[in-house]
């Protein structure tokens, strides 16, 4: 049975403003260092945040969701780091499984929604991102092709060589691509329509935040894109316009979670709490395109982008119960054109 929520996202043009300390005055925790494994954009103003509201200090190492889990699994029970932020959250549902995470609920979950947390404290929600399309104007002005408006659009053959997506078995982005695509045709068709995009793209990247810096340099017309990697592009100035697709864009969970048999467990408990309270979302979402997943949390005014959209947010377990299925298939049609 098909199960995903649907949402529009509404979001609120309320600039974050303030800063309400999060921790207590003495910081109890000040001085401990955590390192994390990250997947996020605007991650030093974040943790600097963090640092100054509780005094511990963070290590963190920047890779895609599927990187992390395939360090995980090569890591024979070492402890490789305290906590993980970001990415994909088909991976976490993995990595639950598969005994890499650490339960623990923490007192600011209660303030997400029941469908952005796992029941049993193995990872919350931080927020939604949605993908969108990254478009250079000049080049697609310059080999006169039509602005794509939709999934379909993307599989026809005048964009030939001219569209980059990353690598979905390491980019926790483009696999919501792909499992959204399914849903939202159907098998037969959903797949169909991926190898029409195929057919499209030269090569797949290593990182989902590559494609729309292609896009922008005007290496490609278009990028398959993390909304906020793109509008960090678009305020840079380049020729570049953002296009969410008419038929609905995947919506993906990015989450948080402690890893099993973190050295640093009470400061690693500590990031969560900060991370998930309505001073860190707000944090967040001041140096991300992402939707946080307190209702509570106000929305600055550069979200704007994303009042209008169509976003279908990806099932979480269905979505990692797939994951491994849809991979591999994925890799033996298409996988040849991964970047090394």
């Amino acid at each position: 049975m098909k199960r995903f929520f649907t949402v529009l996202l509404l979001v609120c043009l309320i600039v974050a403003a303030g800063s309400a300390a999060f921790a207590s005055a003495d910081k109890p925790l000040a001085g401990q260092t955590i390192s994390i494994f990250i997947a996020a954009t605007g991650i030093d103003e974040i943790m600097a945040e963090f640092t100054k509201d509780t005094g511990i200090k963070v290590n963190y190492l920047n890779m895609s969701s599927g990187e992390v889990l395939t360090r995980l699994r090569a890591a024979n029970g070492k402890i490789l780091a305290d906590a993980w932020f970001g990415g994909g959250v088909d991976s976490y549902v993995k990595a639950a499984e598969e005994e890499f995470l650490e339960p623990y609920i923490s007192p600011e979950a209660e303030k997400i929604p029941a469908q952005y947390k796992d029941p049993n404290g193995y990872w919350a929600g931080l927020s939604v991102c949605a993908v969108d399309f990254i478009i250079n104007k000049d080049v697609a002005k310059e080999k006169n092709l039509p602005m794509p408006a939709s999934w379909a659009d993307l599989g026809k053959p005048e964009y030939k060589g001219e569209i980059i997506m990353s690598n979905p078995s390491i980019s926790g982005t483009n696999y919501s691509v792909l499992f959204h695509l399914i849903q939202l045709f159907g098998e037969e068709k959903g797949w169909d329509l991926i190898k029409k995009i195929d057919s499209n793209i030269p090569f797949y990247t290593k990182r989902g935040a590559a494609p729309p810096n292609k896009a922008a340099l005007g290496e490609v017309a278009i990028g398959i894109d993390p909304y906020d990697c793109g509008v960090k592009i678009i305020e840079q100035g380049y020729p570049v316009v953002s296009v969410f697709p008419e038929e609905g864009s995947p919506g993906f969970l990015s989450p948080i979670a402690i890893l099993k048999g973190a050295k640093n467990m009470e400061a690693a408990k500590a990031f969560v709490d900060w991370s998930l309270s309505k001073r860190g979302q707000e944090v967040q979402m001041a140096n991300t395109a992402k939707v946080g997943t307190r209702p509570d949390a106000d929305a600055p005014e550069y979200l704007k982008g994303l009042k209008e959209a169509k976003i279908i947010v990806v099932d979480p377990v269905k979505s990692g119960e797939m994951r491994k299925s849809i991979i591999e298939r994925w890799q033996k049609e298409f996988g040849s054109k991964a970047e090394q």
